[in-house]
């Protein structure tokens, strides 16, 4: 098994997303931040390094995508409450990002909503009530 998840995002100004996810509430993790990249942290085992975009293409013979205009990637956090979801996504909303959908409601078994952060990239927030998720998608 593997023991964390890097996710790599592409940005166009590290230090106003660092600012941005800094609003939010997350750390970076200093050995593995630089001029070109942050390494965010999103828990214990996870998390989301901001590879500026010329940095970026260092990894990849492939065209970088315009998450303004694409969808590269939907990434969930799971979030622990209602609230969790709604505090987080008023942070992010009043540090700048935009939410262009309605929240998913599902009564007490889930509830979601998202953002898409300065770069365009979407982040979905979710909580899902542990009676949902002992019962599973049946």
């Amino acid at each position: 098994m593997h023991k964390h998840i890097f996710v790599n995002l592409g940005v166009s100004d590290l230090k106003r997303s660092m600012d941005f996810f800094g609003a939010l509430g997350f750390r970076f993790e200093p050995k593995f931040t630089n001029d070109k990249a942050a390494c965010m942290v999103i828990g214990e085992n996870i998390f989301a390094m901001l590879l500026t975009t010329d940095f970026m293409r260092t990894f990849t013979d492939k065209r970088l995508v315009d998450a303004r205009e694409q969808t590269e990637v939907l990434t969930c956090l799971s979030c622990e409450s209602r609230d969790e979801v709604n505090t987080l996504v008023d942070k992010a909303l009043a540090a700048g990002a935009t939410s262009k959908r309605p929240p998913m409601d599902y009564g007490d078994a889930m509830y979601g909503r998202s953002f898409e952060d300065p770069d365009g990239h979407i982040w979905e927030l979710m909580y899902m009530s542990p009676e949902a998720v002992e019962k599973g998608a049946h």
